[in-house]
């Protein structure tokens, strides 16, 4: 008896060829997102390395003196003698205050600058942390809102709140951390002991010794307090890497 030997022919259904559709769709999709994702991260990068170009070059155009360390000038009082005794309490003057206050309003005027979002700044000061390389100028907005805060940080690390650089206070100062070498990414790094450097306009540059390190909820600004027994004080605040924290750094003037 012959037997006949039938090959059982795949018919493909309409229901196979809309599932074959659909997994087409979705390959094709995934591909032209992962394609914006990589995009977006490329662009990103791009922006955070020009942002960074831009704040060297606001550093490199600071106009910044060398500090005079050859004699204590804060000492010093500089006495003219004048015959007519109307004008002699004019002439008491300190010399040292005189020129660090005519050396901060001419940089004030010269250093005033403005985002591409239109958003008036100036330059106030530089800050260096030589543990992590890091170096860079620190800006002050004029009406220190929310939004131009943030325009600021995406230049470089900006006055929070506080006094002037180096004035008896708590200065204090924040900065983005965009997980990686720039701006304030490397300061979640810093210890107990480490050394901020702040330099302000008049050329004077400070030391301040980190004492505390801790994390707080984005929405507390105890940090801030001004309560420093009339010492000098500095507050670095930045973003935890998965940005649900801030990261606060403490430092106190070496004396």
């Amino acid at each position: 008896m012959n037997q006949i030997l039938v090959t059982e022919k795949l018919y493909i259904t309409p229901e196979l060829k809309r599932k074959k559709k659909i997994y087409k769709f979705d390959f094709f999709l995934s591909v032209f997102l992962l394609f914006i994702l990589i995009s977006v991260c490329v662009y990103s990068e791009y922006a955070r390395t020009e942002e960074e170009k831009m704040s060297k070059e606001i550093m490199s155009n600071m106009d910044i003196p060398e500090e005079d360390t050859t004699v204590a000038k804060k000492d010093i009082l500089v006495v003219i003698l004048n015959d007519n005794s109307e004008d002699s309490s004019d002439n008491i003057v300190s010399d040292d205050s005189k020129n660090k206050n005519a050396q901060q309003e001419k940089n004030t005027n010269s250093n005033v600058q403005s985002t591409k979002d239109g958003y008036r700044y100036s330059t106030i000061a530089t800050i260096d942390i030589p543990k992590i390389n890091l170096s860079y100028p620190i800006l002050d907005g004029e009406s220190d809102s929310a939004e131009e805060t943030e325009a600021l940080l995406k230049i470089s690390p900006t006055k929070f709140w506080g006094p002037d650089p180096n004035e008896v206070g708590n200065f204090c100062v924040v900065g983005h951390n965009y997980r990686n070498s720039l701006f304030f990414s490397k300061v979640p790094t810093l210890d107990i002991g480490d050394i901020i450097q702040i330099t302000d306009l008049s050329g004077k540059t400070i030391e301040y010794r980190v004492y505390n390190k801790y994390q707080v909820e984005p929405t507390d600004v105890t940090c801030t307090t001004q309560l420093t027994n009339g010492q000098r004080e500095v507050t670095l605040i930045t973003c935890t890497n998965d940005s649900k924290y801030r990261v606060i750094i403490k430092g106190r003037e070496i004396k």
